[in-house]
This record gives structure tokens, sequence and C-alpha cells, in this order.
């Protein structure tokens, strides 16, 4: 059974219960996401659902080169119908997009480590109007020796590891959040 609305909003109420502290997603992402329509596709307007999927690998965390937005990112994107749970979903991205060998890998939690709501611009070649991700992002973790396979090259540009803190000041927040993930508080 692919991912709905009901595993999804279940996920985001455990993650607010969890963390009260955090800055979590505005009044109208909930209303939104309360709503329950669909919005596991990413065709559904003026909101939808991404997963990213931060790999830490010893003070290092893998970065990809996004080539839509031209920035780096966490690997990470929209679901698919094939998409059990979200954090399969996460995993099927970080795959996808830099080739990593989920055998090597483990969940560094099983709950999500950050939830962000965002403005994407409008891409009219791809008949996307502006909208927003609600963005649900999953922690792992790598041994040493795992590194980048073959990157995606139609939605990504390059991929590589990056210092903690220099990740954190590209990225954001969510990289501290990856960071209490491999150690278990996430």
């Amino acid at each position: 059974m692919a991912v709905g609305d009901a595993l999804i909003r279940a996920v985001v109420a455990d993650h607010l219960e969890r963390h009260p502290d955090r800055a979590e997603p505005p009044a109208e992402a909930m209303r939104r996401l309360a709503q329950g329509s669909d919005i596991a596709s990413r065709s559904t307007f003026p909101m939808h659902v991404t997963v990213g999927a931060l790999l830490v690998r010893g003070e290092e965390v893998l970065l990809v080169e996004h080539l839509a937005y031209g920035i780096l990112l966490q690997p990470g994107g929209h679901l698919e119908p094939t998409d059990r749970t979200l954090i399969d979903a996460a995993i099927r991205e970080l795959v996808e997009e830099a080739d990593v060998d989920p055998g090597q890998i483990v969940a560094a939690s099983p709950a999500p480590v950050y939830i962000e709501y965002g403005p994407v611009p409008a891409r009219p070649a791809k008949g996307e109007p502006a909208h927003f991700h609600l963005d649900i992002g999953y922690s792992f973790l790598a041994p040493a020796h795992v590194d980048v396979g073959r990157v995606q090259g139609s939605e990504v540009g390059g991929a590589g590891w990056y210092p903690l803190a220099e990740a954190e000041r590209l990225v954001g927040s969510r990289i501290a959040h990856a960071i209490r993930g491999r150690a278990g508080i996430g």
C-alpha cells in the first residue's frame, strides 16, 4: 500500500509530540494536512509532501547539487506510488540521486529528524505552479568506506561529503537534527 494522507498525518503528529520545542510547519501547512487531499501526490497543489535523506558518515554528511534550484541540499524528492513508507521513500531518493548502496546504510531512527514547510517556485516546463513542500527528513548512518556512486544526472549535478559544520552553514538546522539523530536523540 502506498504512502497516504493518514500515514503522513500520523508521522507529523508523532514528530510534533516528540519535539514541541522545534519550529514546525505553520498553521497553513497543518490545515492542508488535516484536510487530507492526496498530499502524497506531486500533482497536488498548493502543497504536497517530499522526503529528505541526511546520510552521515563519521563527521561528514552527503549533499547533492540540486540542478532545479542550483543549490546544495540533502538527497530527497517527491513520493512515488510504489513507496510504502516515508523512510522507504527517503532511502529510494538517496539511492536514486547518489547511487549509495542501501545495504550499507542504517536508519539512525525510524522517526523523522526534521519536518519543514517551504515555498517552491513555479516550474512552467514541468507544468508546476508555485507551491509548497512539506519536507519530512530522515537521518541515516554510513560506515567510513561508503561513497557516492553514479549521480542521477537529470536532477543532480554532483554529490559529495561535507564536514558537518560546513553542511549546516550551507543547508541549515536540519544538519544539526541529523547529528542528534546519529546520537539516538533524533
